[in-house]
């Protein structure tokens, strides 16, 4: 062999052996990074653990807060509002009423037939508005003015049989889901705007009178019977199915609960006791926090950047407003410490909120053996365009821990209540049958969420307690549930019972 020969063999041998190290360099870098990855993983899993001994804490610390803020004003992070609702509806309300959703850029307007006993919700029709720009920063008479001319339009177009009984007034539940102080049944006045409106003239203005004086201003006779929000609408309407119903939650884009309590055991209540004996507690329960509560760095983090810090926390992790936005957090860290995506970390990836929780959803629910709907969303959403079936399951395993604790963290808020009301245990032998209505688009769409917070409440009441436990989806508490409030409310109700 000749000289050139032998140099161009070491080269050669050379160049394998800077290859092969290259190689084992890359592999050792990302096994290294796989292994970053998967204890970023193993540690999200660990933080979010909810097993039911500190489910068990959670119930009872949410009970706890319960009566502290049923004792006195402020006394509690749950605001536990009266909201002068002491009679919900039975089945046997008859005549025609009407319900105003006011909740966002839209309102909605329906009217609901009601036959009593035997036909019970006969015909209902609604119409939805959207609310022009210029009117959500505008006046309150302007705002007030265009929503009074919608129903009297809506009103105008009754149609055959959809009259209200000669001399009587129209009367309607209005649904306002803005923070309001209630001083009555068809009283509150506005504490502040949200959601993109900002009309100072309103602000400490009574918003039923608003309304009426708009009704009055047009010409349209019509009786704000009651004054809700739409958790306290979802109550009305499971009750109105389910006699047996005490509780409300609405799990949806927000969160929150209400329940019917003795009327006697809200301490903070200085008025006439009702003649029912029993006051519907607009709880607010999103506010809840615990030291019990399993949260993470990333809760930490989105609470600390969002526009109200160190409020709403139950909410930030059990609601459909944040989960998406959590899981993107956990899949940034892995991106910048696990280079999770490659080298760089994808731009799209550092939005926040560009995750929501449908596209979590579709991940977490995905059966394809090669997980396609994941490779898709990361494709279509964040812009990672190639993903291998390994990094697909670590994210829908995000997906299931997130949901997981949210929807169990759910269940022990629901448990809390039903420990207030005494329903948690089994009397005696008695069979009580306690049903809670539910509602909200995490609560209807999410599958996994739902079935695993339905499970674990089941479990954590064991088995005497939940087989009498029934949770049933009570649709559309802002519309039909308002129109029931205004008929069990009526002013002619006295009439119609004697």
């Amino acid at each position: 062999m000749g000289k050139v020969a032998v140099g161009a063999a070491v080269v050669c041998a050379a160049a394998v052996c800077a290859a092969a190290a290259l190689v084992v360099r890359h592999r050792m870098k990302s096994s290294g990074r796989w292994a970053r990855a998967v204890a970023i993983l193993k540690e999200l899993e660990e933080k979010c653990g909810t097993p039911n001994s500190k489910l068990k804490q959670v119930a009872d610390a949410m009970t706890v807060e319960m009566h502290a803020g049923l004792a006195s004003e402020g006394g509690s992070k749950l605001k536990m509002i009266i909201s002068y609702v002491d009679n919900l509806p039975t089945g046997e309300e008859k005549g025609l009423f009407y319900a105003l959703d006011l909740g966002g850029t839209n309102f909605r307007v329906l009217r609901v037939l009601l036959g009593g006993k035997e036909s019970r919700v006969v015909k209902q029709e609604f119409e939805e508005v959207s609310i022009p720009p210029h009117l959500m920063t505008g006046s309150s008479d302007a705002l007030f003015d265009y929503i009074a001319a919608a129903l009297a339009k809506f009103v105008a177009a009754e149609g055959e049989g959809l009259h209200v009984s000669p001399g009587r007034q129209r009367e309607l539940g209005f649904t306002f889901s803005f923070p309001v102080r209630q001083t009555s049944i068809s009283s509150g006045t506005l504490i502040k705007w949200t959601k993109g409106f900002s009309i100072d003239d309103t602000v400490g203005q009574d918003v039923v009178g608003e309304l009426s004086k708009a009704m009055e201003r047009i010409g349209l006779d019509m009786r704000v019977a009651a004054l809700v929000n739409d958790t306290i609408g979802t109550l009305a309407g499971g009750r109105y199915n389910y006699p047996d119903v005490v509780a409300a939650v609405i799990l949806g884009t927000g969160t929150n609960a209400a329940y019917v309590e003795r009327a006697h055991a809200i301490p903070k209540w200085h008025g006439l006791l009702p003649k029912s004996g029993e006051m519907v507690i607009n709880m607010e329960w999103g506010n809840f926090r615990s030291s019990h509560l399993p949260l993470t760095e990333y809760d930490l983090a989105l609470d600390a950047e969002s526009l109200n810090p160190g409020e709403q926390i139950f909410e930030k992790i059990i609601s459909g407003m944040y989960l998406g936005e959590i899981v993107r957090r956990v899949l940034c860290k892995m991106a910048e410490e696990a280079a999770f995506f490659g080298d760089a970390v994808p731009p799209k990836l550092k939005i926040p909120f560009i995750l929501r929780t449908p596209h979590m959803s579709a991940m977490h629910h995905d059966t394809s053996p090669d997980l396609k709907v994941v490779g898709t969303k990361l494709k279509d959403i964040l812009e990672i365009p190639n993903t291998s079936l390994k990094m697909r399951k670590v994210i829908v395993e995000i997906c299931d821990i997130v949901a997981t604790r949210g929807a169990r963290l759910s269940a022990a808020g629901i448990l809390g209540i039903l420990k207030k009301l005494g329903r948690d245990t089994v009397k005696d032998g008695e069979k009580q049958k306690t049903v809670v209505a539910l509602d909200g688009g995490l609560y209807e769409h999410y599958t996994k969420f739902r079935n695993c917070m339905e499970n674990t409440l089941g479990e954590l009441l064991g088995d005497g307690v939940s087989e009498n436990l029934i949770t049933e989806h009570s649709n559309d508490g802002s519309g039909i549930g308002a129109a029931l409030l205004a008929a069990s409310h009526s002013q002619y109700m006295e009439v119609d019972e004697s």
